[in-house]
């Protein structure tokens, strides 16, 4: 072969595209970032739904005080959050963001709403740690 097909024939292979070990090298590099990005946001994922939590716990509260304005007790604990819709004061109950109910229980005079977090269930801690009213009030003072 002369040197002009030698050229030829290497510039072709190069044209085609990336080799094997390239695209390795690719979505390794790509995997090792993805996996870096991962540990960072999604701790940060469920921070948020911590916090969104709480504002649904405020708002919540907001709208018993309201009830409370207009009918001058607060609901029953068996009647729960619903008394809130039927006296159209809210639209409807928000789920917590894991997709279950809050919890209501009135206390003596006074209302609790409680999230029992990421594991849906009485105590734990960090993501799966209860968010109650009585915190949030707590916290506000």
């Amino acid at each position: 072969m002369t040197r002009s097909k030698l050229r030829s024939l290497t510039r072709r292979r190069r044209a085609r595209g990336m080799t094997l070990i390239e695209i390795i090298v690719v979505i390794t590099i790509l995997s090792l970032l993805m996996a870096a990005v991962g540990v960072a946001v999604i701790p940060q994922l469920e921070q948020a739904k911590v916090d969104r939590a709480k504002m649904d716990i405020q708002n919540i509260q907001n709208a018993l005080k309201t009830f409370y304005a207009k009918k001058g007790n607060y609901p029953d604990t068996g009647v729960g959050l619903k008394a809130l819709v039927d006296a159209q004061i809210l639209e409807r109950v928000p789920m917590d963001p894991w997709d279950t109910e809050y919890v209501y229980m009135k206390e003596g005079s006074n209302p609790v709403i409680i999230s029992y977090g990421k594991d849906k269930a009485p105590g734990g801690t960090d993501t799966d740690a209860d968010i109650s009213s009585k915190d949030i009030g707590a916290k506000k003072q």
